[in-house]
């Protein structure tokens, strides 16, 4: 038997990762600066790969009504006692991912979100026979477990279960919704956004809008796109973004956390090779990792220390959005070979960044190709300039690689 916790190699559920004795990293003051910090509805938007998946996980294991204790004793909130007592299995909620809404027509995306919401309601199917509900209210319910509901159902499907939810336990409900925006960055790759937008509008506001069973909201996605109509008049909806200060340390690793957990799997020695490849990143004022890096690093070295390191997180996916923001800005002027060769040499090169752009604008215009780069994490800040301008740089040796494979084809 092994004489090392496990690592968490792609797995997002914190149930699972505390109860199988996995190693995990302790996020969970990110609970009680959600609190302190209070918004109705709050969006956490990061790169891909750096625990949001994860993190809504723990939320949902901490707030959820029958929540095991157990799964958090140890970490930081359970020395909260106050908090843990007021807060800990008190809500009920409805949870989803919408990671799974990727498809290549509007139909066929419409179909996945019924999916999803069927997997919710059949979690939560005690309600079927909740004697605090009304015949209508679970004729109501039924309706939610249909593969084949029309659209006014699928519309208003998070308030429906969010209000059955909060008549049965007589409270208000938290709503968990990760990865909200990726129907629409496939919609528009696709070429049905329009329809797409119209569909998540309703189905938003519904449940954080015109919701009065909603105690809170928590969203994560990749990009923020608070332009878009789907949000529209929102009261007290908070954005917490790359740049923004609050919550800057609870997505992907600090340099202590690495040490610590380079330390317990015996990799002290290969502290600066981690920090080279993998560092780097700005979210607000803190410097971070990369989980997935650091993480598939120590499970890779455990076995076969002498190992080089690798390209863990652009391996995870094809690249071939960036690639194509760099190959036709380059064409259209938009990005100079000097500037990409002053970033390959660590050097800033500054720009005006758009925090709120849509999909659509985001990929109309080659002019958008540094709040890309910069919001989907292959290239990170190192101050603000000016206004919308930041100095921007490549964050590790890890991303430089990618940028140096295009230099050279441009030779």
């Amino acid at each position: 038997m092994s004489q090392f916790r496990k690592l968490p190699i792609g797995i997002e559920d914190f149930e699972e990762i505390r109860s199988e004795n996995f190693y995990y990293v302790d996020k969970t003051k990110l609970i009680e600066q959600l609190l302190d910090k209070w918004g109705k509805v709050n969006l956490f938007t990061r790169p891909r790969r750096f625990g949001k998946s994860l993190n809504m996980s723990m939320l949902q294991r901490f707030f959820e009504i029958g929540a095991d204790p157990g799964l958090f004793e140890g970490l930081y909130i359970s020395q909260n006692r106050e908090l843990c007592d007021t807060y800990m299995g008190k809500l009920p909620v409805v949870c989803i991912s919408l990671k799974g809404v990727n498809a290549g027509r509007f139909e066929e995306a419409r179909s996945q979100l019924i999916k999803v919401v069927n997997r919710e309601a059949r979690r939560l199917q005690f309600l079927s026979e909740s004697k605090q509900l009304t015949s209508e209210d679970r004729r109501l319910f039924k309706a939610l477990l249909d593969k084949d509901m029309d659209s006014g159902t699928l519309a208003s499907s998070l308030q429906e279960l969010s209000e059955l939810l909060s008549r049965h336990y007589g409270r208000k409900v938290l709503i968990l919704i990760d990865e909200y925006d990726v129907p629409l960055a496939k919609a528009n790759e696709q070429g049905y956004y329009d329809e797409m937008v119209f569909l998540l509008r309703n189905f938003f506001e519904n449940a954080l809008k015109t919701n009065e069973y909603l105690k809170f909201a928590v969203l994560t996605g990749c990009l923020r796109v608070a332009k878009e109509s789907i949000f529209t008049g929102l009261n007290n909806f908070k954005v917490n973004s790359i740049t923004d200060v609050d919550f800057d340390e609870y997505f992907g690793f600090t340099n202590a956390e690495v040490k610590a957990m380079l330390h317990y799997y015996h990799q002290d020695e290969h502290y600066a090779i981690v920090k080279e490849w993998y560092d780097g990143y700005r979210f607000g004022q803190a410097d971070v990792y990369c989980p997935w890096d650091v993480i598939n690093y120590c499970d890779s070295h455990i076995s076969v220390p002498e190992l080089p390191p690798a390209n863990y997180w652009l391996n995870t996916s094809g690249n071939d959005m960036i690639r194509y923001f760099i190959d036709q800005g380059y064409e259209e002027k938009q990005i100079t070979k000097s500037e990409l060769e002053q970033l390959v040499d660590g050097g800033i090169v500054q720009k005006e960044i758009h925090l709120d752009l849509t999909y659509k604008e985001l990929y109309a215009s080659m002019e958008n190709i540094w709040s890309a780069l910069f919001m989907t994490g292959y290239l990170t800040q190192r101050g603000r300039a000016d206004g919308n301008r930041y100095n921007l740089v490549i964050p590790n040796r890890e991303v430089t690689n990618l940028f140096k494979a295009d230099i050279a084809k441009k030779r």
